[in-house]
């Protein structure tokens, strides 16, 4: 459906911003996750591949893992529902 295919590119744009941040600190994923901590590297990779979709709690884990508030994250996102789609 429309709704899925656009959850699933906003999935992808926010792990691309995710990926971009961490690679800005030059950390690999595995250092990067071992040093902080919060979440397995498994579970980074998915996010920032854009197959999972993120749960509240852990993308507050993220931010505080790159040292930026939640909202950094969802800056300029697309957040266009149509409830009527569903």
């Amino acid at each position: 459906t429309i709704k899925e295919e656009k959850n699933i590119k906003r999935a992808k744009i926010l792990g691309n911003k995710i990926k971009k941040e961490r690679l800005k600190r030059n950390k690999s994923l595995n250092k990067f996750v071992l040093q902080k901590g919060y979440i397995t590297p498994a579970t980074l990779s998915r996010i920032e591949n854009g197959i999972v979709d993120l749960k509240l709690s852990t993308l507050i884990k993220v931010a505080y893992m790159l040292d930026l508030e939640p909202y950094q994250l969802l800056k300029n996102l697309e957040f266009d529902y149509n409830f009527d789609d569903e």
